[in-house]
């Protein structure tokens, strides 16, 4: 079976006083007769201060199941996108950068065989984050103009979002890590407070801004949200209350929690049972939306 073609390190946005933004791209083998097809934005995790595209951390990685190659393998176009870590810029330039890379993939659809109208997000832990904001604030107006990139004027929309222990409430995160929690959004120089410029009780607008359970209003697309239940950097609360919120709202949500896994899907006898469910649920999601689109 032939493997994906992948384009690496094309250029999507520049923004000001900083690198260009890169993205890989991944082409399924062969034509498709049903059309333009699906696509997917997808990124990388690492606390908004590190990490890097095409990643799903060192430990997802390390089990080989190669999750990106899998989708495209079904037939998905994936963009795996860079955006500005918090050492470069604080937020909003991330979701910025986020917005970016799904007009860039817009834009430049017919040029890679994608459809429109189906492109959707996917991220782990701070990528999560971010693809959970892409979902809510589709051409919202306090965005617009934000984070020094280029083209904000265009759709950045998304028909569905798949979020992996994802942080969406900043201000309460901290509140809920557990006993064994290996790090807490409330910690003096945090991941939180770096990607904000300010602990979260200090500057709780801020941390509301930045938070996705902010965003959450009617007619979201539909969310499939997968969490650890052990998971000590991200509380699992975080997507239970997403989860609740979303559905309150009246959208469609999906939520998978896998008992015992950690951050990353790790366990204490390093198999990789949690990945492969949430890689399985990560694919059945994305299968069903697009034939349903």
């Amino acid at each position: 079976m032939t493997g994906p073609r992948i384009l690496k390190g094309i250029e999507f946005a520049r923004p000001r006083n900083a690198e260009p933004l890169l993205l890989d791209l991944y082409l399924p083998a062969g034509e498709t007769r049903q059309g333009a097809r699906p696509a997917v934005v997808h990124f990388h995790g690492g606390g908004w201060r590190m990490g890097e595209r095409s990643s799903l951390g060192p430990a997802v990685d390390g089990f080989g199941l190669s999750p990106i190659e899998q989708l495209a393998d079904a037939g998905f176009v994936v963009a795996s996108a860079d955006y500005r870590l918090s050492g470069v810029a604080t937020f909003p330039a991330q979701l910025a950068d986020a917005k970016a890379a799904v007009r860039w993939l817009r834009t430049h659809a017919a040029e890679y065989g994608v459809d429109p109208h189906r492109i959707y997000a996917w991220g782990d832990s701070a990528g999560g984050h971010l693809a959970s904001l892409l979902g809510l604030t589709a051409g919202a107006a306090e965005f617009a103009g934000q984070g020094g990139t280029d083209g904000t004027d265009s759709d950045d929309s998304v028909a569905g979002v798949v979020a992996w222990y994802p942080p969406t409430d900043l201000l309460r995160m901290g509140e809920q890590a557990g006993p064994d929690a290996v790090a807490r959004a409330d910690d003096p120089g945090s991941r939180e407070a770096l990607l904000i410029g300010a602990q979260p009780a200090d500057a709780p607008d801020k941390a509301r801004a930045a938070s996705p359970l902010s965003y959450v209003h009617a007619g979201a697309p539909p969310f499939l949200l997968i969490h650890g239940t052990a998971d000590r950097f991200v509380p699992a609360a975080q997507s239970t209350s997403l989860a609740a919120a979303l559905e309150g709202a009246g959208n469609a949500v999906d939520l998978l929690l896998l008992e015992g896994a950690d951050h990353m899907w790790t366990s204490p006898d390093g198999n990789s049972g949690a990945a492969e469910r949430a890689i399985a649920a990560t694919l059945d999601f994305f299968r069903r939306h697009a034939e349903q689109h």
